[in-house]
């Protein structure tokens, strides 16, 4: 019997990490407050799971200012586009493959 779940890649185990990326999936860009409020999450949180996702550069971080306030922002790379749609394939075959 093959491995069912190889193509799994750990680094999207964690809910959140596939929440975000699921968010980033599907729009060119998303600030903290909006993911945070998205994921019903704390600030400490979120930081820890975007730094990690950052730190393997599957995405980018755009820090600004809107008026006077600092907007941080961010977006899917090109490699964490394939990585997460290698994931996503790899829970599609296991759920068919049962």
């Amino acid at each position: 019997m093959k491995d069912l779940i190889s193509g799994l890649n750990k680094v999207f185990d964690s809910r959140i990490r596939l929440g975000i990326m699921s968010i980033l999936m599907v729009n060119d860009s998303y600030d903290f407050n909006s993911l945070k409020e998205s994921l019903n999450i704390t600030d400490g949180n979120l930081a820890s799971h975007l730094k990690a996702l950052e730190d393997r550069g599957l995405i980018e971080v755009k820090k600004q200012f809107i008026g006077r306030k600092p907007n941080t922002s961010y977006n899917i790379t090109t490699e964490g586009i394939q990585l997460f749609r290698e994931h996503l394939n790899a829970l599609e075959k296991l759920i068919r493959t049962h």
